[in-house]
């Protein structure tokens, strides 16, 4: 049976991971690799304590290489993270994956999801913040458009492509600095790679 997106929005989260106890986190935020994680945005990412994943992974390879970096890795599924998209000797540690996780950060908590499972993107916003009030941020995906809305709590995140596939300008991430008393997050845009995009997946 494959892993398949959300249909409706995800309420209680799979996982629950605590780092409030942590004095100062770097945490880094990757979404869409599609099997393939930007060489820039590996070596960006030295040093982070944590690192979160906001799903269409495309293959445990981009988390073992995720790993190689720091130990503490969270990814959620992205509806581009099935069983007809993984290879076959995959698909155990695809099924470890949940949809929704939330971690709990110094001075609040995170949902991650990929938020395929929102609507428009004039909506999408605005759905989140009503579902996960109580968070101090959401990070999601799947639009592969790096975005950091910090107009109003929760704040929400976006690190845009992380792989080669439809990166709008070259690979991206975020990079956050968390202790109890400040947050404060940095975008980053790798060169774009000269080599065309590789054909467009189902987003």
């Amino acid at each position: 049976m494959p892993a398949t997106a959300v249909q409706n929005h995800p309420a209680v989260p799979d996982s629950c991971h605590d780092f409030a106890h942590c004095e100062y986190l770097q945490v880094g935020v990757v979404s869409d690799t599609h099997g393939y994680l930007d060489p820039d945005i590996h070596d960006h990412l030295a040093g982070c304590d944590l690192i979160l994943h906001a799903g269409d992974i495309g293959s445990s390879r981009v988390l073992h290489q995720l790993r190689e970096i720091c130990e503490n890795v969270i990814a959620v599924q992205g509806n581009n993270d099935c069983t007809e998209k993984w290879a076959a000797r995959e698909h155990q540690e695809l099924m470890r994956i949940g949809q929704l996780a939330e971690i709990k950060l110094p001075g609040g908590s995170v949902v991650l999801m990929h938020g395929d499972a929102y609507g428009m993107p004039g909506r999408r916003h605005a759905q989140m913040r009503q579902h996960f009030a109580d968070s101090a941020a959401i990070v999601y995906g799947h639009s592969h458009m790096r975005v950091c809305d910090q107009e109003k709590k929760p704040w929400i995140l976006n690190p845009g492509a992380a792989g080669k596939t439809r990166t709008r300008g070259g690979a991206s991430c975020l990079r956050m600095s968390v202790s109890a008393g400040q947050w404060k997050v940095d975008e980053f845009r790798a060169p774009q790679q000269k080599s065309c995009d590789p054909a467009v997946q189902a987003s």
